[in-house]
């Protein structure tokens, strides 16, 4: 890999700020990996609930917000403010097959009886988002800064079933200020997670409560339904909790204006007076009476809690909430393909959520997350600190950080066995046309689609060796072939001998890359026991896809190819060529480990034939082609056109130090004409009858073009689509190859079209939102720093910073940075473990043995 150092500033990165004018589109995910989620808007507002185990990116929670009172008693001040901004006009900022601008009905209803704030501006870095809310009219500055712990390699504490708010106020005034901070939440439980309710009815209500609880200086609103059996796919429990024990709780009441009344009536008392009751929902002789009984039947109760705070001139103070919540009953709530079977019945498969092994209710998940606030967070910010202090450009710290929120979005869940599962992405506006807009995308684990995304691998290798354990316990058939999805639960039968569905027959390029991947996970940590374990698998998976696409040994794959365009490619063709001959350089490494160097050498004069017969077949001079054999079907194919992700294969094998397949100087050739062929730059006058993932004055890269022309009648399916998976594939590739330059023009359409305007930064979509093909951006971030990791062998391979810079690092143990020091160079261990035999760093390679934990350092040679 090429030093990026010119690629990158030598000043840390600072955050963009966006006003909510600008980024109607911002909506940041909060919530942990596999527990679902709800989403913070620029406006302030929150929207995409997602609890109930079920994608909805429409999902509502009604009359869930924040509001503030803010007082003075000399001059007489006295406001209430929603904490949001006005909604723009319904269909102003609408952008085809996305709908993060949707501001929900009663949101907008709310803000026209209410006051809200004149405007906000949000800042993020992934996981922390920050809404700055700005009003003129009021004697104090708000603030609000949301996250939910994510600190890569820490499984355990990624996943809470948990939102956390922390509210800075700021007197700007010259006399002193109080007032009171109020979180508002619906009961939800007993809710399907798809139909929105309207106002607080909705199937599934009925009978539930809320109580307040007092503990450890905090004041909890528990939201219950005991009416439920516990098997219900709604039962659960929710959590409110204020950092203070003296909030005032209206634990019960239907509509806005009722909660708004509450704060307004709210009168300041000191810690004696709470003493003396503490378990009283508000003290105050003249405030609400807490109504005890169970909502009606298709009803629920909207509760809230209220912070008293005070504020001096010119001082702050915080206010925190969390909002926990558990709902352990997942099923298979979805339609999996290969058709239903008959022997199935009318069975409701349960799997559970493993969140809910860990914790056994909401109430739990508060508990700890009261203990623990202070070191959630710092760690939390421990990843992004580094992130942006290091020499990486501000909007690649944001979108790179941005990629581990599709792990912990509703496209993945992880079952109460722990077991890891994700579905292509969240049905949405871009799939309603042939799957509906609510729960997931192309189930399951899907090994094409997987074969981009390289950010779970990086960031929580153990969910990612989960998948591929699937893949051969589960999903590999008796003759070694692997269909691209499994059907959950993994106990029935699987799909050996059925139609699948995108494409029909089981996908060669899936079961090329999981011989790829399985080389990754070895690479990244998963041991020698485990590769000993699965070996046999992966011998018999690549001798079945010898024998029957290249029965005659010419080192070619041939006939019908089932691929991840959804359709079957033919003849000899690049993109499945370069799986091919980056999985036989893959299997040959992996041979060598397990001391199998038979299978190594023959796989690699498999690979030696294969690299010259493709190269002298496909190459025309300025790109790689597709070449039809005799027999093979024209109907989606592309043939003369220039495909966009033809050296897929040659990106996998930069990422696993395999070196180049083809010549590299056609590669580099290759890679400039898809640049220069396929990166459009305004599609206002561009006719696409697929989806519309760029449009107007965008840029993106589309995945065919034929610049000598030759189009087929019936070309290769999504040709004239822009997928980000491919683009950030492509430009990681770009860099690898020296050509930043291009790859800049790559990802700055790509970032332009996700920046908030038009698009939500945090939901790249394709079939789906939050698309797992987009995780192959974080091949970026390896690119950019030169980064490899090889456990195998203890080697971390990283490019040197520039003057005062960083680089970021990350094994399988631990993270940190190196970073450039008075001409010479420091590693840094910030979380877990550093252990590396060998550093190679700027191209020099150092045998110096290191063990860091958390906070250790250690100098380097310049």
């Amino acid at each position: 890999m090429t030093d990026a150092r010119a690629h990158a500033e030598a000043t840390s990165a600072v955050a963009r700020s966006i006003p909510h004018t600008e980024g109607p589109h911002v909506a940041m995910p909060l919530g942990g990996i596999g527990t679902g989620n709800l989403a913070l808007g620029a406006d302030g507002g929150l929207r995409q609930w997602q609890l109930h185990n079920i994608g909805n990116h429409r999902g509502d929670l009604p009359y869930s917000f924040f509001a503030v009172r803010v007082s003075q008693w000399d001059p007489p001040f006295d406001a209430v403010r929603v904490l949001q901004a006005p909604p723009p006009e319904p269909g102003t900022t609408s952008t085809p097959l996305v709908t993060d601008d949707e501001v929900p009905r009663w949101q907008r209803e709310l803000l026209r009886e209410a006051d809200g704030v004149q405007a906000t501006t949000f800042t993020g870095t992934y996981p922390f988002g920050r809404v700055d809310y700005h009003d003129d009219g009021l004697p104090v500055r708000i603030s609000l800064e949301a996250f939910t712990p994510m600190v890569p390699l820490d499984l355990d504490r990624s996943s809470l079933p948990v939102a956390m708010f922390t509210f800075t106020i700021t007197n700007t005034d010259v006399t002193p200020v109080h007032g009171w901070l109020g979180g508002a939440v619906q009961n939800a439980v007993g809710a399907d997670g798809t139909l929105a309710p309207d106002g607080v009815r909705a199937p599934g209500y009925g009978g539930n409560t809320n109580r307040v609880r007092r503990r450890d200086g905090w004041t909890d609103l528990i939201l219950e339904n005991h009416g439920l059996a516990p098997e219900e796919p709604g039962a659960g429990q929710m959590v409110l909790a204020a950092d203070t024990s003296e909030a005032s709780a209206l634990p019960q009441w239907t509509h806005p204006r009722q909660f708004l009344d509450f704060l307004r009536g709210r009168q300041p008392f000191g810690p004696a007076d709470w003493a003396t009751a503490p378990t009283t929902a508000d003290l105050q002789p003249n405030g609400v009476r807490a109504h005890s009984g169970a909502s009606p039947e298709g009803s629920t109760w909207n509760g809230g809690l209220a912070a008293h705070f005070s504020v001096d001139p010119g001082r702050s103070v915080t206010v925190r909430f969390a909002l926990a919540w558990h709902f352990p009953n997942r099923y298979v709530n979805f339609v999996q393909f290969g058709g239903s079977r008959p022997e199935w019945g009318p069975s409701r498969f349960w799997l559970g959520n493993h969140y809910a092994t860990v914790y056994p209710d909401a109430e739990a998940v508060a508990d700890r997350v009261r203990s623990q606030w202070a070191d959630l967070e710092a760690d939390s910010r421990a990843w992004t600190t580094m992130l942006r202090g290091s020499a990486l450009a501000s909007d690649a710290v944001e979108h790179l950080a941005a990629q581990a929120a599709i792990v912990r979005s509703p496209t993945f869940f992880r079952a109460a066995d722990g077991h890891f599962f994700g579905f292509e992405g969240v049905l949405g506006a871009s799939t309603t046309m042939w799957g509906g807009e609510v729960g997931g995308s192309c189930p399951l684990n899907c090994t094409h689609v997987y074969n981009y995304a390289q950010g779970i691998a990086r960031l929580f290798p153990q969910i990612e060796r989960d998948m591929r354990e699937c893949e051969f316990d589960v999903m590999q058939a008796p003759a070694g072939f692997i269909p691209h999805r499994v059907i959950s639960p993994t106990y029935l039968p699987q799909l050996w001998d059925r139609p699948i569905g995108g494409p029909e027959q089981p996908a060669l390029d899936g079961m090329l890359g999981t011989v790829l991947k399985t080389y990754r996970e070895v690479r990244g940590g998963a041991g020698s026991a485990w590769l000993e374990r699965y070996w046999p698998n992966v011998e018999r998976l690549v001798e079945y896809v010898a024998r029957t696409w290249d029965a005659d040994g010419t080192g070619m794959l041939h006939g019908i190819q089932p691929s991840t365009h959804d359709i079957d490619l033919a003849g000899l063709n690049p993109f499945m060529g370069t799986l091919w001959l980056a999985a036989l350089r893959a299997g040959e490494e992996l041979a060598r480990l397990v001391g199998r160097s038979d299978v190594a050498d023959r796989w690699r004069e498999w690979f030696e034939r294969g690299s010259a017969a493709y190269d002298a077949a496909l190459f025309n001079g300025e790109y790689y082609v597709q070449v039809l054999e005799e027999g093979d079907p024209r109907k989606f194919q592309w043939e003369s056109g220039c495909l966009g992700d033809q050296l897929i294969g040659q990106w996998w094998a930069h990422l696993l130090g395999l070196g180049h397949l083809l010549p590299a100087e056609h590669v580099r050739t290759a890679l400039r004409s898809v640049v220069r062929h396929n990166l459009r730059v305004g599609f206002a006058d561009f006719e696409n009858t697929d989806r519309v993932f760029a449009d107007g004055d965008d840029t993106g890269l589309l995945m065919c073009t034929w610049p000598s022309g030759g189009r087929p009648d019936v070309p290769t399916q999504y040709c004239d689509e822009v997928w980000t998976g491919t683009e950030g594939q492509v430009a990681a590739h770009l860099i690898m190859e020296g050509l930043t330059e291009e790859a800049d023009a790559v990802l700055r359409g790509l970032r332009d079209r996700y920046d908030g305007r038009r698009r939500n930064p945090y939901n790249q979509i394709e079939c789906g939102d939050h698309y797992v093909r987009a995780l192959s951006g974080w091949s970026v971030l390896d690119a950019l720093t030169g980064h490899d990791w090889d456990a195998t062998v203890g080697t971390l391979t990283v490019a040197a910073p520039p003057a005062g810079g960083a680089w970021p690092v990350l094994t399988d143990r631990g993270w940190g940075d190196v970073r450039e020091r008075h001409g010479g160079y420091e590693l840094r261990c910030l979380s877990g473990e550093l252990s590396v035999d060998v550093l190679v760093l700027g191209g020099t390679r150092m045998d110096i043995p290191v063990r860091l934990s958390t906070g250790q350092s250690v100098r380097v040679p310049g």
